[in-house]
């Protein structure tokens, strides 16, 4: 039955539409912002940092729409201002004025536009494998985008995504690809990054004079060995950011909360308390 599915926690009413999100622990509000692999929903991206965290925050993890179990709306077209909204909408259902932001690769872009475009709805940011700027698309990234439904293709990836490929486990492979084949899940990712790629990172980059006036506290955090999002956005966030700080993990890709779950929850529990 679906509804047995980890992945699928509460839903509430979004504009338009009903978004899926997990809502769990007390305290200060922080909310995560998952990533854009394929079979990728908030659970799957951030269900390990669950425990560690909710002791001390209240997590709020949502599907983005076109992504998880979120209501899919037939004919809408995804972007950026429409995913800010959705986010928004969110924050004001549940009657959250303002919240602590950790965005995961595109879930960064998301964060970092809704501290340009809502300041005041956020405290501190985290910034994680984002994405935001300009780069030239990387082939882990390519590869990310253009999945086609397979094991073999879900497992190849799950191995770029890593360092230690230790960490993307057969039940990984079978979890992320079973999401992927959900029904209308394939459709609406493939719909969401066309070929010509490139055109996918230049959409979730964001003015750089606008980043650079983003006041809000912000930690940046990327993996050394990062083969879909490269280091040098970090480094770029870093420069832009004037409240920023950086911290590299070495032996570590893209999924620093994967790879390094403790040292990362110790991280954003430090940052955010401060």
């Amino acid at each position: 039955m679906a509804e047995q599915r980890p992945e699928i926690a509460n839903s509430i009413q979004t504009g338009s539409f009903k978004t899926n999100y997990h809502d769990l622990g007390k305290g200060f509000p922080v909310t995560l912002l998952h990533g854009s692999g394929p079979g990728v929903t908030a659970w799957a991206n951030w269900n390990k940092l669950f425990p560690l965290l909710k002791d001390d925050f209240r997590i709020i993890a949502p599907d983005m729409s076109g992504f998880g179990f979120t209501e899919r709306v037939p004919g809408r077209v995804e972007t950026m201002n429409g995913w800010v909204e959705q986010t928004i909408d969110l924050l004001d259902a549940l009657k959250i004025e303002k919240t602590n932001l950790v965005g995961n690769s595109f879930g960064g872009a998301l964060a970092l536009s809704l501290a340009i475009k809502y300041p005041q709805r956020v405290n501190k940011l985290v910034l994680m494998g984002a994405m935001g700027v300009s780069f030239p698309i990387t082939y882990g990234l390519d590869q990310v985008w253009g999945y086609e439904p397979s094991i073999e293709h879900m497992e190849e990836l799950l191995e770029i995504f890593t360092y230690d490929h230790s960490f993307a486990t057969k039940d990984l492979v079978k979890s992320r690809y079973e999401s992927s084949i959900q029904p209308g899940f394939q459709e609406s990712f493939h719909a969401l990054f066309p070929e010509p790629r490139q055109k996918g990172v230049e959409a979730m980059a964001g003015n750089e004079n606008f980043i650079r006036n983003i006041p809000h506290e912000t930690l940046i955090v990327h993996g050394r060995e990062d083969r879909v999002i490269p280091l040098d956005n970090s480094y770029k966030l870093l420069k832009l950011i004037d409240k920023a700080q950086l911290h590299v993990f070495g032996h570590c890709g893209h999924w620093t909360q994967i790879e390094h779950t403790q040292e990362f929850a110790d991280l954003t529990r430090s940052f955010f308390k401060r």
